[in-house]
């Protein structure tokens, strides 16, 4: 054979046919594809409405009148899943219900192209042999209504059909008797709470136990409306309503507002709603159901769900969606994209609609949910446009707009790098300046955001230029030997002298933390690394990188104050107090820089010898002159009674 050739067929008497050890594959799909017993219910209701639909198709001019009925038995243990559908003939048993793999309504969907016959892989009824020890089928077909049949089963791997009398009517019963670790299925109100959220799209309506009322009964929103949903009418809000609030589980709705089918990229449709659960920065309380051809195929389909919305909840359903073998997820294929685009578009066209048509809802979104509309707005920027002026922002006068923020600030946005607590921000209440908490979630890059829209100052307390607004430069900047006196003498390691002018004219000096240098410091620290995602920690270190941090605070001295210009006179003019004076001075920007921050472990300095300092410097500028020496001047004197 020359090379690349294709290889020779291999003789047929040499080839071998594969075995299946079908004890092992039954309970492989059986056990195993599905993530809980529930399943086996929807999967056998499932069944049963496809039995309705088949007999439908194959009889449209027929007495037929489609129901399901669920009945438990916790006495014996059982389940019962009745239809008054197609039934099976003895054939159709052997080959589609005792066929692994092969379903009688894929095919038929093949055939008509009819979309709401749900089975796809014949794999649905297995999933009764995950809950019960043993399957009982008893079934009539509505092509032979004079005869039954009962298929009996214990493991799924053999099984036996006998004949029986006729129902009397055509359809079929699966009785399932549980094992004992699932007996609680068999309690009535448990399978009407189950089946509650797996049918309540199906059509065909689903009855427990001898309920005159199907679990099914809900009005449905987005069905038989007759017309888009993008306007609704007061009543047909308050059927969306209705709706959230049967189907929520955790949170009462806020508002609900519809999925629309858009530019033909996906088929689906339903209802999103605003949770009423507060939810703050990472919390993600998105809650999606995906129903394919009105069953319950994902319970927690979040990921379809924008990241930053984990304030919604919703039901959609979809002809197209692809799911996967267990039927309890969805294949990530371009429907799922698809998908995933149109819900997006339907939360921001949901919120535009509540900000306009219903203000009173808007505003307890606002209040709800403002921490995550925070982070929304800067991942869309239509969303951006909405809530620009009207998302409440924590500050230190409680929650304000950015509009607020700015008015009140003189036409400046101030934001607190920091914590909170430092002495720049102090000092803005005392002028009655609100400060938004920049360490808050999505605060400081939102911010930044609207001062470029709206085009007003940004002034970030805690960095060198935010600073820069509070702390003015000195009319005349001191002598380099002076300034660095000064720095020896009041400035301690890691802290950077800073001469300035600043309100009030009474205090001397303020030591204020490089909050950048700060965020530098604990991105950098091996445990914060483990704690922040990756993608968050290349951000954080992209703004940090301007600084080296080595200047830990600056230590801004007041050149308005006449404490300090009585320290300097003193020294220029080599007074024996100036030293002493000094010392206080240091003391006094420790003991403030403790009380700023709130503890004595984060001030930078040692609070016990700052005290100390004090009670020394005091009984210095309070002790004796002695002979021959001036006496301390007054302004000294009057320096120690400010201080």
């Amino acid at each position: 054979m020359s090379e690349g050739a294709p290889p020779e067929p291999t003789p047929a008497e040499d080839l071998r046919t594969t075995e299946v050890d079908l004890g092992g594959l039954v309970n492989v799909l059986a056990t195993h594809l599905y993530s809980t017993p529930l399943v086996a219910l929807r999967e056998l209701v499932q069944n049963a409405h496809d039995s309705h639909t088949r007999r439908l198709l194959e009889d449209p001019d027929g007495d037929h009148h489609p129901l399901i009925r669920v009945r438990g038995d916790a006495a014996r243990r059982t389940v019962a899943i009745e239809d008054t559908g197609a039934g099976l003939t003895e054939p159709e048993i052997h080959a589609y219900l005792a066929t692994v793999g092969t379903g009688y309504t894929r095919m038929l969907r093949d055939l008509t192209g009819n979309q709401e016959l749900i089975g796809a892989f014949g794999l649905g009824f297995l999933s009764a042999f995950s809950v019960a020890d043993e399957v009982v089928v008893t079934t009539t077909s509505h092509r032979e209504p004079q005869l039954g049949h009962r298929y009996r089963s214990r493991g799924g791997e053999q099984y036996q059909v006998d004949p029986v009398p006729a129902r009397p009517r055509p359809g079929t019963v699966v009785e399932l008797t549980l094992k004992a670790e699932h007996a609680h299925l068999a309690d009535e109100d448990a399978l009407r709470e189950v089946l509650g959220r797996y049918c309540v799209l199906l059509p065909i309506p689903v009855y427990v136990g001898d309920d005159e009322q199907p679990v099914n009964s809900v009005e449905v929103p987005w069905r038989g409306t007759g017309r888009p949903a993008t306007a609704p009418t007061p009543d047909e809000h308050a059927v969306r309503m209705r709706f959230a609030t049967a189907f929520g589980r955790r949170f009462e709705p806020l508002t609900a507002f519809p999925v629309d089918p858009v530019g033909g990229g996906t088929d689906a449709i339903g209802l999103l709603w605003v949770q009423d659960g507060g939810t703050y920065g990472s919390s993600d309380n998105r809650d999606l159901a995906v129903y394919l051809r009105g069953m319950l195929l994902a319970e927690d389909a979040r990921d379809l769900l924008p990241s930053w919305a984990g304030f919604i909840g919703g039901v959609v359903e979809s002809n197209r969606l692809t799911p996967t073998a267990s039927r309890e997820d969805l294949q990530r294929d371009e429907h799922y994209r698809a998908l995933q685009r149109t819900l997006t578009d339907a939360i921001v066209d949901g919120l535009y609609e509540t900000a306009r048509l219903r203000p009173a809802a808007w505003r307890r979104i606002l209040t709800r949910h403002g921490q995550d509309l925070l982070g929304a707005a800067l991942c869309d920027e239509r969303l951006f446009t909405l809530l620009a002026d009207d998302v409440p922002v924590p500050t230190s006068q409680g929650d304000l707009t950015a509009g607020a923020l700015r008015a009140m600030g003189g036409g400046a946005v101030h934001v607190a790098l920091g914590s909170g607590g430092g002495f720049e921000e102090m000092l803005y209440r005392a002028m009655r300046v609100p400060i938004a908490r920049g360490d808050r979630y999505a605060v400081l890059p939102f911010l930044r955001r609207y001062a470029q829209l709206r085009g007003c100052r940004l002034v970030e307390l805690g960095s060198e230029h935010g600073d820069r607004e509070l702390f003015r430069d000195p009319e005349r900047p001191l002598p380099a030997g002076e300034a660095a006196w000064l720095a020896g003498a009041l400035a301690d390691e890691g802290e950077q002298l800073v001469p300035a002018r600043f309100d009030p004219p009474g205090l001397p000096l303020v030591l204020v933390p490089d909050r950048e240098a700060e965020l530098k410091a604990r991105i950098e620290d091996d445990q914060a690394d483990a704690r922040i995602p990756s993608a968050a920690l290349r951000l954080a270190r992209a703004f940090t990188a301007r600084t080296d941090g080595e200047v830990r605070a600056r230590l801004y001295l007041n050149l308005s104050c006449p404490a300090v210009l009585d320290l300097l006179a003193a020294y220029r003019t080599g007074h024996t107090g100036s030293a002493t004076a000094a010392g206080l001075l240091r003391s006094l920007k420790v003991i403030m820089a403790a009380a700023s921050a709130g503890s004595a472990d984060s001030s930078g300095g040692d609070l016990t010898a700052a005290l100390s300092g004090i009670g020394t410097a005091v009984s210095a500028l309070t002790a004796a002159v002695p002979v021959g020496l001036p006496d301390v001047p007054d302004t000294l004197g009057a320096l120690s009674e400010e201080t």
